[in-house]
């Protein structure tokens, strides 16, 4: 990868032969993780002090109503700014870092229930100025509190694709993402908030920025880490998150087609391609089933739950992984209705 020069910006000092430094924003969404959290902070600021050549702030957007992280902030990472975005959903708090985000050249997304690999920062700025992309993501590397059902690690939910380096991406995920912010604002980009408490907000995003010839690349030196959760380490969770995965993947490419006709020839392909995959998957689950083969069981009724998302998501439905009990104060100003949890919801597509 080749060096890229700092962008020079009116209004701003200049360093060395005109140049100013990259101004850089990590953000941090956040709802009710203070452990988490509180383990996050502190990793960052060591990464944001390793990026040369770049003014790196650490931005924590609580979308909790009550603003409950704001104690946790101030006590694990006294120079990160905390902002309270009330509205609830994972879009409206991905959009407020947009928007706090005004002043800079990049932002960075990472989950409030990761932790950055060795390096990560450094290695993802690095990353887009040799490439001067649109976006640069990596990998997400799942660790366990203890020994996993074989069901679930046989359902490969947990095994993220690792790629080439520079490899060019249709869609990525938001849990490791850097983005060149005059390339977003250029193409007028947003989360889609309709999508905020089912998920997949970030599929369509992603997918949105390579529709419009944006170029996604891939950097697998940029590691990030999850802890994973006991409760997520059930075969209830394991379905509904591949089935919601799914119907995101179908939602998003049928949203983003020109033209009814053209949505109608993808839906068919796509419920085509579901229906010709099931088969094949209950016949392996059956089989799986008949020969004791827990992590082929797994494996099996993963593919079918995926694919049935992947063909109720043609028609714009999606399991509401995000959704949340209403609390009981009245919802903030232009805030958006809570849906029961479990509850699929519909986007217009």
């Amino acid at each position: 990868m080749g060096t890229r020069q700092p962008r020079t910006t009116p209004g701003r000092p200049a360093g060395p032969a005109g140049t100013v430094p990259l101004r850089v924003t990590v953000a941090v969404p956040t709802y009710r993780r203070p452990a988490s959290l509180g383990a996050l902070l502190p990793a960052l600021a060591g990464q944001a002090a390793a990026v040369g050549g770049a003014e790196v702030e650490v931005l924590v957007v609580d979308n909790d109503p009550a603003g409950s992280a704001a104690g946790t902030v101030a006590g694990a990472a006294p120079s990160a700014r905390y902002v309270h975005e009330p509205r609830p959903g994972i879009s409206a708090a991905r959009n407020r870092a947009l928007d706090e985000s005004a002043g800079s050249d990049l932002l960075v997304f990472i989950d409030d229930d990761e932790l950055p690999g060795p390096g990560w920062l450094p290695t993802l700025v690095e990353a887009w100025r040799g490439w001067d992309c649109a976006a640069v993501t990596g990998p997400v590397r799942s660790e366990f509190p203890g020994p996993v059902d074989p069901w679930i690690t046989g359902s490969g939910t947990f095994e993220r694709t690792r790629r080439p380096t520079g490899t060019l991406l249709r869609g990525g995920a938001t849990n490791n993402l850097l983005l060149d912010l005059a390339r977003v604002r250029a193409l007028g980009l947003r989360f889609d908030e309709r999508l905020g408490l089912t998920g997949g907000e970030d599929t369509l995003f992603t997918h949105s920025l390579a529709h419009l010839g944006a170029e996604i690349r891939w950097c697998d030196e940029a590691e990030v880490l999850e802890p994973v959760p006991a409760e997520r380490l059930t075969r209830q969770w394991v379905r509904r998150r591949v089935f919601r995965s799914g119907s995101s993947w179908a939602r998003a490419e049928v949203q983003l087609t020109r033209g009814a006709a053209a949505r109608w020839r993808l839906r068919a392909v796509l419920c085509a391609r579901a229906g010709a995959k099931a088969l094949p998957a209950a016949l392996l689950l059956l089989a799986a089933a008949a020969r004791g083969d827990t992590a082929g069981r797994g494996r099996a009724a993963a593919t079918l739950a995926g694919y049935a998302g992947l063909a109720v998501g043609t028609a714009g439905y999606v399991y509401g992984e995000y959704a949340r009990t209403p609390d009981p104060a009245p919802a903030a100003a232009g805030a958006h209705p809570h849906v029961p949890t479990g509850e699929p919801r519909r986007a217009t597509v």
